[in-house]
């Protein structure tokens, strides 16, 4: 079935610096996610006192602060 193009709204142009600001806000997003399941692994290490995993852990964390 073919559909009628003729009576749909234009869509709209993609703005440079609305693209980017949403890219900014979606890395931003994925960048405290990534801190806070590092923390939770922090957390995890120090109960069960790896001393080495917590250094690497925290190293991450360091790295993406």
């Amino acid at each position: 079935m073919e559909r009628n193009l003729v009576n749909t709204p234009p869509q709209p142009e993609v703005n440079v610096k609305d693209s980017e600001f949403a890219e900014m806000v979606l890395n931003n997003a994925l960048r405290n996610f990534q801190k806070e399941q590092i923390r939770k692994e922090i957390d995890q290490s120090l109960q069960d006192r790896n001393k080495e995993e917590f250094l690497r852990l925290t190293r991450e964390l360091k790295n993406i602060s």
